[in-house]
């Protein structure tokens, strides 16, 4: 058996950055919500670096926008850096405007201030 996603954390001024890759599932979601939601209590900043993604389901987006609106619910802000697989994923459900997507991880840390 493999895990279909891998990832590490790093805390930066007010925000953290998880750096993931592989594939963002009904396999991997419950465990990938879980641990991004418990680390949002330490600050309301996060960034997703998805620019290693392989592969995104609906469960993913779901997580993706679940954790968008916790965070907005307590006035934090979510980044997500994108590559050209998870954006086209993201664009084809319409989420665009409510996903911030990046095209770097250095434009989603400028927009945190």
């Amino acid at each position: 058996m493999t895990v279909s996603l891998r990832g590490t954390r790093e805390v930066r001024k007010n925000c953290q950055v998880f750096h993931l890759l592989g594939q963002l599932d009904a396999f991997s979601e419950p465990t990938f919500q879980k641990v991004v939601l418990s680390h949002a209590k330490e600050t309301s900043h996060l960034i997703l670096d998805l620019s290693q993604i392989d592969f995104i389901d609906s469960s993913g987006l779901g997580a993706l926008v679940r954790i968008a609106k916790h965070l907005e619910g307590t006035k934090g802000t979510l980044q997500i850096v994108s590559n050209p697989r998870v954006t086209q994923t993201v664009k084809m459900v319409r989420l665009e405007k409510f996903l911030k997507l990046k095209n770097s991880l250095e434009e989603a840390l400028k927009d945190i201030q």
